[in-house]
C-alpha cells in the first residue's frame, strides 16, 4: 500500500501569488516611514500575520466545503490558529502604544477581506473584484498605523485612496498586460482609462491641498508604465520579470509618495 505523499509545510503556510506582498508592502512601508512608532510597528506585525493567515484559512475552508479532510487541513488548521494568535498579538501591542484610535480603516478593511476569502474558499480568487477588493483591504494598514500615530484622520484617508488607486489601477493593468504578452489578446483601454482617471484625481486633491504633488508624480509615472507595457513596442518577458518589474514602479511611486508627505 502506497504512503500518502508528505505535505509541504511552506505551500500550506505561505501564499503562492507574490503579488499580494507587494500589495501589503507598499502600506507598510509608507506609513513606518512617515510615522516610525511602537503602535506602528505592533500594527504592521499584526497585519502581516493576516495577511499570511488567509492562505492557510482559505484551504480549510475549501475542504469544508468539499466535506473531506485532507492531510493539509490539520496543518493548515494549525497554521492559521498560529497567525490568528500573532495578529491578535500585534494589534494590542499597537493599541497599547498607541496615541490616538486607529481601529476605523481595519474595521472597514474586515468586510473587504471576507468577501475576497469567500471568493478564494470557492477557487474564484484571482477574478478581477475580489483582487481589487483585497488590495483595498491589504492598503488599510497604512491609515491605521498613521491615526495611531497621532496623524489627522483626513491626511490618513488621503494615504489610503492613494494607496488603493495605485493598487486597483495596477491590478487592471497587469491583468491585460500579461493576457496580451500571452498573445490572448486584451484591450487597453480598461488599465489606461484606470491610470488615467487616478492620475486625474491625484491631482485634483493635490490642487486642494489634500495632497502632495509628488503624489501626482508618482500616478504620471505609473500611467507611463502603464502606456509603454501595453504599447506594441513593449518586449515581451516572463510574467516573473512582469511581476519584479512592478515591484520596482510601486517601490518608486512609495518613494515619491513618501517624500512628498515628509516635505509638507
Amino acid at each position: 500500500m502506497s504512503r500518502p505523499e508528505p505535505v509541504s509545510r511552506g505551500a500550506v503556510a505561505l501564499p503562492a501569488e507574490h503579488g499580494g506582498w507587494g500589495l501589503l508592502g507598499e502600506p507598510l512601508l509608507l506609513a513606518l516611514v512617515l510615522a516610525p512608532s511602537r503602535a506602528g510597528f505592533g500594527i504592521a506585525a499584526g497585519c502581516l500575520a493576516a495577511f499570511l493567515l488567509h492562505h492557510p484559512l482559505k484551504l480549510v475552508l475549501a475542504d469544508l466545503r468539499r466535506r473531506a479532510r485532507y492531510p493539509r487541513t490539520g496543518l493548515a488548521l494549525r497554521f492559521a490558529a498560529g497567525y490568528a494568535l500573532a495578529a491578535g498579538v500585534g494589534l494590542v501591542a499597537g493599541a497599547a502604544f498607541a496615541e490616538g484610535p486607529f481601529w476605523a480603516p481595519l474595521a472597514l478593511a474586515v468586510p473587504l477581506a471576507a468577501v475576497q476569502l469567500g471568493y478564494s474558499a470557492r477557487r474564484r480568487g484571482r477574478l478581477l473584484v475580489p483582487e481589487i477588493v483585497s488590495a483595498m483591504a491589504l492598503a488599510a494598514a497604512a491609515p491605521s498605523i498613521l491615526l495611531a500615530a497621532g496623524w489627522p484622520t483626513s491626511t490618513a484617508l488621503v494615504v489610503w485612496v492613494l494607496l488603493a488607486a495605485r493598487s486597483a489601477a495596477a491590478i487592471i493593468y497587469i491583468r491585460v498586460r500579461l493576457r496580451r504578452d500571452r498573445g490572448q489578446g486584451g484591450s487597453a483601454a480598461a488599465p489606461l482609462v484606470a491610470h488615467f482617471a487616478a492620475a486625474a484625481g491625484v491631482a485634483a486633491l493635490a490642487a486642494l491641498g489634500h495632497a502632495p504633488w509628488a503624489a501626482v508624480a508618482a500616478f504620471v509615472l505609473l500611467l507611463g508604465r502603464a502606456c509603454w507595457g501595453l504599447s506594441p513596442r513593449h518586449a515581451v518577458v516572463r510574467p516573473r520579470t512582469v511581476g519584479f518589474q512592478e515591484l520596482g514602479f510601486g517601490a518608486a511611486a512609495t518613494a515619491l509618495l513618501a517624500l512628498g508627505f515628509l516635505l509638507r
